[in-house]
């Protein structure tokens, strides 16, 4: 059983965050469009980001600053504009933007770090932005996760929020989270940003060594459509508000933060995961028996990625062939003799061979499934066997609709 159970509050659950969201005017559509997330006192900071050479501003914005200091005091979002591609004048914008903040806050210099989503090409509006800095600011409070998850959203259906709470030297400490993501998701990281704020204290190396653990566990653990953004980023604080001991070496208290700091990950990518565009529902690949872990997740990915195997979940067409094919081609070595593959309860491959299997009941399975009815869930549940070693993995997708083409033919126009 878990250490930890379910708050409320998302990134204003721990102690001594508030946040807001607002409408600056960013997005044609005059929804939700910048965001402010701010610790009261220094919060240890850690990030990690896209690994594509393409890159937004606030992407190297922020890898500078975490480069040049370890803390940070707030995290400026807006949507609309994705700003990468915009040259020189987009980094200009990125550093405005911060200024602002660091202005309407009296806070230090370089202590805020950025993020944008939006189209690729397209500079921030910054008379919008700015205008808007000094609301934003004022809409701050300790209720305000929600409206911040709301503004950092695109071609999302639902804003993505979670908060966990566990006991560290007896006494609370927290973990809250906010993501976005929709389309454009894809290991590396998967278009996608996410946000996490922590109560506890612990020191800027093991902060930033549990924040990549959990990332690859979880949000390169998540793929869409294959393509991996310009923007990515996963921004994590934690401010010490809790009044816990410092972690600062490896032990029981770091394993349980680093646990519950990954299930606030874990969650908030299936979230995208479901909300992927177009998507009816959610596929969990599950693989075992790998050489390590490493291996198992690569073959998970590849399964959950694979365009044929999602296009098959759409069609209820419960094709083991496409999944089998997908394991072959991950990269990963294994004797085909060892492949299993089951789709549900229905183990579909055996040993190598085929099997038996009742295939209007699987084909019921995907149906139901999409449409959340069975056990209850919206999930696809693939496991897949390749061999009897100790390496087992996650990763999660969803299915490829006719809708995920309407909705990227006509992204910009």
């Amino acid at each position: 059983m878990a250490d930890w159970h379910v708050v409320p509050g998302g990134v204003t659950a721990p102690k001594g965050f508030k946040a807001a969201g607002i409408v600056a005017g960013l997005k044609p559509s005059g929804a939700p469009d910048l965001a402010l997330i701010v610790s009261e006192g220094d919060a240890i900071a850690a990030g990690v980001f896209t690994t594509s050479y393409v890159k937004a501003a606030c992407v190297d914005y922020c890898r500078q600053r975490l480069e040049a200091r370890s803390t940070a005091r707030a995290i400026l979002v807006n949507a609309g504009q994705a700003n990468a591609c915009t040259g020189n004048q987009g980094w200009v914008d990125a550093v405005e933007s911060a200024d602002a903040v660091v202005k309407a806050l009296d806070i230090p210099g370089d202590s805020v770090l950025i993020a944008s989503t939006g189209v690729i090409g397209q500079r921030i509006k910054m008379d919008a932005l700015k205008a808007g800095i000094p609301s934003l600011v004022e809409a701050l409070s300790e209720e305000g996760s929600d409206a911040a998850a709301k503004a950092i959203i695109t071609t999302d259906l639902v804003p993505k929020s979670i908060a966990l709470e566990t006991l560290i030297d007896d006494r609370p400490v927290r973990i809250g989270g906010i993501s976005k993501g929709s389309g454009m998701i894809h290991p590396n990281m998967a278009t996608m940003l996410a946000f996490v704020t922590c109560d506890a204290a612990v020191s800027p190396p093991l902060w930033q060594d549990m924040l990549r653990r959990a990332a690859n566990k979880s949000f390169n653990q998540i793929t869409v459509d294959g393509d991996t953004s310009t923007n990515d980023s996963l921004i994590a604080l934690a401010n010490g508000e809790s009044r816990t001991p410092a972690i600062t070496d490896a032990g029981p208290e770091a394993e349980k933060l680093e646990a519950m700091l990954t299930e606030v990950c874990i969650y908030l990518a299936k979230a995208i995961a479901r909300d992927g565009e177009g998507a009816t529902c959610l596929v969990e690949v599950n693989v075992s028996g790998a050489v390590n872990d490493a291996a198992a997740r690569q073959v998970a990915r590849t399964i959950a990625g694979s365009a044929l195997v999602k296009a098959a979940i759409f069609g209820r067409d419960p094709n083991w062939g496409r999944i089998a094919g997908a394991a072959g081609r991950a990269g990963v070595t294994f004797d085909q003799n060892d492949l299993r593959v089951q789709l549900g309860d229905a183990v579909l491959m055996e040993h190598g061979q085929p099997l038996p299997f009742d295939r209007p009941a699987a084909s019921a399975y995907l149906k139901q499934a999409a449409a959340g009815e069975y056990l209850k869930s919206d999930t696809v549940l693939i496991a897949v066997s390749i061999g009897s070693g100790p390496g087992n993995g996650t990763a999660w997708g969803c299915d490829l609709s006719y809708d995920y083409v309407k909705i990227n033919a006509d992204y910009t126009t």
